[in-house]
């Protein structure tokens, strides 16, 4: 093979190839760009700020904690003091918690930069139980009184201060008692204080004990409504008569009260996989609450279950909102979660195949098949060049010379390599070959007859 055909192989080589290499490189570059926007995958530990053990947050929190473990992920629960607590640590960057589960009311709109909600997860009542024969209904009522207030610093304490100041009781006018819990049931009951709050569920043994004391009675709210319609982040609820203890009747006539509405929370850079993940435990935990020893359902579950996928105090979510809307992710219904997850990642990077690759692997063969066309074309070419100054006048040294090109055309045609599906173009070529090969030999017979006539 000559030098000559050599360097134009290598130039028809690179014509195919060069283009199919540059989108490889464009193929290349778009899957970086992908990458930039594919999230790592999801860590599979995770921590929760809860209360102290046994306590209804710490319960809610080994129900989410089943859900995760049975998806492979392991949800650490830290113990903690409250409510407050949860949403120091939730803050604090170096403190290694990412959800948490807090008291309504403690968070306020613009106050928690950083943090997203998955959602409001339980009814929480606010108790106001008071001493006397003098039925009482509104809040005003206790100024000049001893109010226990809750623990110092709880949530209970910020929201009864909260409401009471709204009601023109204060410190000025009252006498405020920061006491914890366990010693509430006393302080009432010994007469040490004349009223006092608490944030609790209703199955707590608090409140069952508060209830048990003889001189204690729950404060009806008759602005329930008024204080639901300040304050967003609680709700009017109404505990029917006889539904704490049915023998007891107690209470003993349908009481109306506000509670508020525990909230998990979580970080903002939480892993969207992992904060989808726990939204579907709140989901499963809220469709099947732990039931009674008799099989009841917890008092307020109900209302419970009709609360809406929304928060008063924080942003939702984007991936609880779309959990809310359409439940569990599609994939995750039939792989596990490492899994889905996983594809969920790589349908990101499969764009550049779709976008690029698969155009520039199609067109590979076109420009295959364009390349193959030009050479034919070429020698086509190459014919029509030698045909144009072929005539009768053409005398014999030129009709050598066309001849002699003519199998030069020959035997470059019949070394071009050629797939089977080209076969028929390959014969077509050489058939006109031979047609300009057998007018060249009639011009040089009837030539060679001229030149005979004259010299006869």
């Amino acid at each position: 093979m000559s030098a000559g055909s050599t360097s134009v192989r290598l130039r028809e080589t690179f014509l195919t190839l060069g283009p199919v290499a540059i989108g490889l490189l464009f193929v290349a570059a778009a899957f970086w760009a992908a990458a930039k926007f594919v999230t790592p995958p999801p860590p599979m530990h995770m921590v929760i700020a809860t209360a102290t053990k046994g306590s209804p947050y710490y319960k809610m929190a080994e129900r989410y904690q089943e859900h995760l473990a049975r998806n492979g992920v392991r949800l650490e629960l830290k113990e903690t003091t409250g409510s407050f607590e949860n949403l120091r640590l939730l803050k604090d960057d170096g403190a290694g918690v990412q959800a948490a589960i807090l008291q309504g009311g403690i968070m306020g709109a613009g106050e928690t930069p950083g943090l997203l909600s998955l959602g409001r997860v339980s009814y929480e009542p606010l108790w106001v139980f008071y001493r006397g024969e003098q039925r009482l209904d509104r809040l005003s009522q206790l100024a000049g009184k001893r109010i226990l207030i809750g623990p110092n610093g709880g949530g209970t304490q910020f929201l009864s201060t909260r409401l009471l100041a709204a009601s023109g009781v204060t410190a000025a006018n009252s006498t405020l008692v920061s006491m914890e819990l366990p010693d509430y049931v006393d302080a009432l009951a010994t007469g040490q204080a004349d009223a006092g709050f608490l944030v609790l569920a209703p199955d707590a043994r608090t409140i069952q004990r508060l209830f048990a004391v003889d001189d204690l009675r729950l404060m009806n709210l008759t602005q329930a409504d008024a204080y639901a319609q300040r304050f967003p982040f609680l709700s009017r609820i109404e505990l029917k008569q006889g539904i704490v203890d049915f023998a007891k009747n107690i209470p003993t006539a349908d009481t109306s009260m506000v509670a508020t509405l525990a909230a998990v929370a979580v970080r903002e850079d939480l892993h969207p996989a992992l904060a989808n993940l726990l939204t579907q435990a709140i989901l499963v935990e809220r469709s099947q609450p732990l039931m009674g020893p008799n099989g009841e359902a917890p008092i307020f579950q109900r209302l419970a279950e009709s609360v809406t996928a929304s928060d008063p105090e924080m942003a939702l979510s984007d991936e609880a909102r779309r959990v809310y809307r359409s439940g569990t992710p599609f994939l995750q219904r039939y792989l596990p979660f490492w899994l889905a997850t996983l594809a969920d990642r790589m349908m990101v990077l499969l764009l550049p195949i779709v976008g690029v690759l698969l155009p520039m692997l199609r067109l590979g063969p076109m420009l295959y098949s364009w390349q193959v066309r030009r050479r034919l074309l070429y020698w086509y070419h190459q014919l029509k060049v030698l045909e144009e100054d072929i005539g009768p006048d053409a005398d014999a040294e030129l009709i050598r010379r066309k001849r002699a090109r003519v199998e030069e055309i020959e035997l470059a045609v019949n070394e071009i390599p050629l797939p089977l599906t080209f076969t028929n173009q390959l014969y077509d070529l050489r058939a006109h070959i031979d047609i300009v090969r057998r007018r060249l030999g009639e011009l040089r017979d009837l030539r060679s007859g001229n030149a005979a006539a004259s010299s006869a």
